[in-house]
This record gives structure tokens, C-alpha cells and sequence, in this order.
């Protein structure tokens, strides 16, 4: 039991210097008010929201092209910047006029930014 109650202090203990560590830390945040956040997005608060994106590149063939949704499905090589190996998978097109440029069969290069959790193709080459 004696065994039981030192290790109950110990973690009061750690307990007690972990908070007082974020309330020293966190001093700029206190009495900011976070009302406003509800219902916030969190993932559009990422650098990519806010035009920072990071512009990847891929050489692929055009497999599907669906004017209508303004997507295309691509099959691709690897993208090194994302880490991906070579996959077929669907791009939105950020303007649709880019559309013209995806004919199935066809060999391209393009660029593409993640927006949230879709993939937008920037540029079509």
C-alpha cells in the first residue's frame, strides 16, 4: 500500500509542474477569446490554406476525363515530393479550361496542389 502512495505522489506531482509549465507557456493566450472558432475547420487553417502551397509535379496518361465534375483520373509516376509510388488516382481541375488539355490516352505533365483533402491540378503541360 506504502508502494501504492508513492507513486500516486509522483504523478500529482508531475501532474502539478505540467500545468504550471502550460500556464507559464501559454501566458500570451489567457483571456483570448476562442468563441469565435466554433464550427472552424481546422484543416484550412494549415499553410496550404493560406497560399503557401506546396506545388508538387507528376508526368502521367489521362485515363477518364469527366467535364461535368471537372475531374480527371490520372495514371501517374511516382511523386517524390508526396512520397507516392506511381497509382492511378482522381485530380480536380482548378480551370476547367485546362480540360481541353486531358484527352484520354494522352501522355502529360502537370502540377498540382493538395486543397484540403482533394488533389487540384494547377497546370497541365
Amino acid at each position: 500500500m506504502k508502494k501504492f502512495a508513492n507513486y500516486a505522489i509522483a504523478i500529482a506531482l508531475i501532474g502539478a509542474h505540467a500545468t504550471a509549465f502550460a500556464d507559464q507557456n501559454m501566458g500570451g493566450m489567457k483571456g483570448m477569446q476562442m468563441d469565435g472558432m466554433k464550427g472552424m475547420q481546422m484543416e484550412k487553417m494549415s499553410p496550404a490554406a493560406e497560399g503557401q502551397e506546396k506545388i508538387h509535379t507528376a508526368k502521367g496518361t489521362v485515363k477518364k476525363v469527366d467535364a461535368k465534375t471537372g475531374m480527371v483520373t490520372l495514371a501517374h509516376g511516382p511523386v517524390k515530393s508526396m512520397n507516392w509510388p506511381a497509382m492511378s488516382m482522381g485530380f480536380k481541375v482548378k480551370d476547367k479550361d485546362q480540360l481541353s488539355k486531358l484527352t484520354e490516352g494522352k501522355s502529360v505533365e502537370f502540377s498540382f496542389v493538395q486543397s484540403g483533402k482533394d488533389y487540384v491540378i494547377t497546370e497541365v503541360k
